[in-house]
């Protein structure tokens, strides 16, 4: 879980790492890490890694075809044949 929220953050705050980094690269003066982060453009940044962050949770989101209360079946190999993974429907919990 604390991979997934580093990932979001660190996509979150790539249009600012890419903006200081294109700052310190492109002048000969480094007037500091504060210095530029006080005249960056903070509102454009935050939106364009908002909406970074958006589309790579929308590319990378777990879409499956499972109902639910479908468990899936691995692929197995059952009497010479190849089986493909597939949702079944699951037993219902024993009770005791």
């Amino acid at each position: 879980m604390i991979r997934i929220v580093i990932e979001n953050l660190f996509i979150f705050l790539l249009p600012t790492i890419l903006y200081v980094g294109w700052v310190a690269f492109r002048r000969n003066d480094w007037p500091g890490l504060f210095t530029v982060l006080k005249n960056a453009p903070l509102v454009y940044l935050f939106i364009s890694g908002a909406a970074m962050m958006l589309i790579a949770l929308l590319a990378f989101s777990t879409r499956t075809g499972h109902k639910p209360g479908e468990g899936y079946v691995p692929p197995s190999f059952d009497g010479g044949k190849f089986q493909p993974g597939h949702s079944a429907p699951s037993a219902p919990p024993q009770q005791k």
